[in-house]
């Protein structure tokens, strides 16, 4: 089987064995020792996927829950939304090899930063918006690690699905 990497409009190419999830951005690969990260991880969310028997995996960094609010944004830059992104990972992760019935699903981010008064909490609807989004499309979320005051960084590693988080305040975990 050939390895391939599958990314959204703008995504990330290889630098070593690492891709890059970049600001409303998508990468999915299957390529052999990769790690797939995303960095700076702030107020936006990012779904991670993984299938172990295959070893492709994903991350989808999103910003907004609905491209409604904006089509014609949603059409150049669909990674931007969860609504038009997630069916773009589960996709590209299926095109590689992957089974819905095996994916590991994790998701991270949607720290509070800048809305101390609630007001618009951004990252509370998206991750309502996400949930339903991966329930309509028959995936559940197997870990979380959302909210909190820090920035992210999650690092997938293929050959393993472990997901590395690592924040200012403290040393890189496992979810």
């Amino acid at each position: 089987m050939e390895n391939r990497t599958a990314a959204a409009p703008k995504a990330s190419a290889p630098s070593g064995n690492t891709l890059v999830a970049k600001l409303a951005e998508m990468v999915a690969s299957d390529l052999p020792g990769a790690e797939i990260a995303c960095l700076s991880l702030g107020s936006c969310l990012a779904v991670v996927v993984h299938d172990p028997i295959v070893k492709v995996g994903g991350i989808l960094n999103f910003m907004l829950p609905d491209s409604s609010i904006n089509p014609t944004r949603a059409k150049e830059s669909p990674c931007m939304f969860v609504d038009t992104g997630v069916p773009l990972l589960l996709e590209a992760v299926l095109a590689l090899g992957a089974e819905k019935s095996r994916l590991l699903v994790k998701v991270a981010g949607g720290a509070q930063f800048l809305d101390d008064q609630r007001t618009m909490s951004i990252g509370q609807r998206n991750l309502g918006t996400l949930m339903q989004v991966l329930q309509k499309s028959g995936v559940k979320v197997t870990a979380t690690d959302v909210g909190g005051r820090v920035s992210r960084n999650l690092r997938l590693t293929l050959s393993n699905g472990r997901l590395t988080i690592q924040t200012p305040a403290r040393e890189p975990y496992l979810l």
